[in-house]
């Protein structure tokens, strides 16, 4: 079975564009979820939310908070918060709810997007999300400075 187009992007892709395509992803199915609002799909809303939520918690599972420090910890919050918010918002149906959690995950990818301008930032991320370029360009974690990676960006 020949890999489709958005395959084929997502295994070219660097380690900062596959952290931006799961928020996209998470994004997308929120969209979905309050869609199948709408038009009283229950099962649909379901499934949306259900894969909204397996991205958070991916997101929060990948997290370094030995390279992240302070940063990985918001972030844990941030999806632990959003991954509630999700869970309530799917149990009362509230569309207006959805579209507040899609607000505020666009805001902190777009905090990734900032971050992804900074060519050290790929040092903190997890191997897993890492290309093979990444791997073997970036020197290994401890030998970076403390301070340089106490401000970092890590999941």
């Amino acid at each position: 079975m020949e890999p489709n187009y958005q395959q084929q992007t997502l295994m070219g892709a660097t380690g900062m564009e596959l952290v931006l395509a799961l928020y996209d992803g998470a994004i997308r199915f929120l969209y979905r979820a309050a869609q199948c609002i709408e038009e009283q799909d229950v099962r649909g809303r379901r499934i949306a939310v259900s894969r909204a939520l397996d991205i958070l918690m991916y997101l929060q599972a990948r997290l370094r908070p030995d390279l992240g420090g302070s940063t990985a910890q918001s972030l844990s919050d941030f999806y632990a918060a959003m991954f509630t918010l999700t869970l309530e918002a799917s149990h009362y149906e509230s569309i207006e709810q959805f579209h507040e959690i899609i607000a505020s995950i666009r805001n902190v990818r777009e905090a990734w997007v900032v971050v992804a301008r900074n060519p050290d930032a790929s040092r903190v991320l997890p191997r897993e999300l890492r290309t093979k370029e990444e791997l073997f360009s970036a020197p290994p974690p401890s030998s970076l400075n403390e301070e340089a990676v106490s401000s970092r960006w890590s999941a």
